[in-house]
């Protein structure tokens, strides 16, 4: 159903750096890269997630209460992928653990601000 979700960022190199280390994790790779957005994929065909350049060329902003979840494969990646995103710069929007029944996730923000999830059911 969902094509492709897309972030908007101020700085796409680095941006693009954070994302490329964090979604090799889980699998995901480079799908598709201009000078304005680059764009991850589990192959052709699949959803993409990408980042963006605004195509207004004003400053790229958080939307606030939108949030992307990522689905990681069980709760120790769940860990491990949070761990990695905030080594890589990103920060902390709730620690690892269970939120209700069957399901276990680790909020945080990207470079840019943008928030986002992994989550597995347990």
């Amino acid at each position: 159903m969902i094509g492709y979700l897309m972030f908007g960022t101020n700085d796409l190199k680095k941006a693009a750096n954070f994302y490329d280390n964090l979604l090799k994790d889980i699998g995901a790779s480079i799908a598709y890269e201009t000078d304005d957005f680059v764009a991850w994929s589990f192959g052709e065909g699949t959803s993409m997630f990408t980042i963006t350049k605004p195509f207004d060329k004003n400053p790229a902003t958080v939307g606030n209460g939108v949030m992307v979840a990522l689905k990681a494969e069980n709760s120790t990646a769940v860990d491990a992928l949070h761990a990695k995103a905030l080594k890589l710069g990103g920060t902390n929007e709730g620690d690892p653990g269970p939120r209700g029944k069957g399901f276990y996730a680790a909020y945080f923000r990207d470079l840019d601000g943008n928030k986002l999830n992994f989550f597995c059911y347990t």
